[in-house]
């Protein structure tokens, strides 16, 4: 009998909080190791979401300014969780957001030195959001 068994896929439901090109709702490929433990491998599909990972500056990254953050993005169609320990919220920004003002609320936090930001995963509509 033997061998290893086969691949499969796997739909990411979180945010990926420390991983690059990966974003909520993506299927990735998934490979079992000797211990028959499975690990995500390549992108499959892309959900067409994009990963936007912020440092939360102001309050000193507190949970409440960390959710004053998550709650200004959800008016804008985003969703976001908060990590404490690092003062950390990673936004999940769906294609039917409106990405330019995503970006226009990203920018502006830079400026006010409320946040850090970093795109962990962006699509071109995204890119060509920035453009215009």
């Amino acid at each position: 009998m033997g061998g290893r068994p086969r691949r499969r896929t796997a739909r990411l439901d979180n945010i990926p909080w420390f991983v690059r090109g990966i974003a909520c709702g993506d299927i990735v490929a998934t490979e079992p190791d000797e211990e028959d433990v499975r690990w995500a491998g390549e992108v499959v599909r892309r959900s067409e979401n994009c990963t936007i990972r912020l440092i939360v500056f102001r309050d000193g990254g507190s949970g409440a300014a960390r959710q004053s953050v998550i709650n200004a993005f959800h008016e804008l169609g985003v969703c976001g969780e908060g990590i404490e320990r690092f003062g950390m919220v990673a936004l999940d920004v769906p294609p039917t957001a409106d990405l330019a003002k995503v970006q226009k609320l990203l920018n502006h936090g830079v400026a006010k030195e409320w946040w850090d930001m970093e795109e962990g995963c962006i699509t071109a509509q995204w890119r060509a959001a920035s453009a215009g």
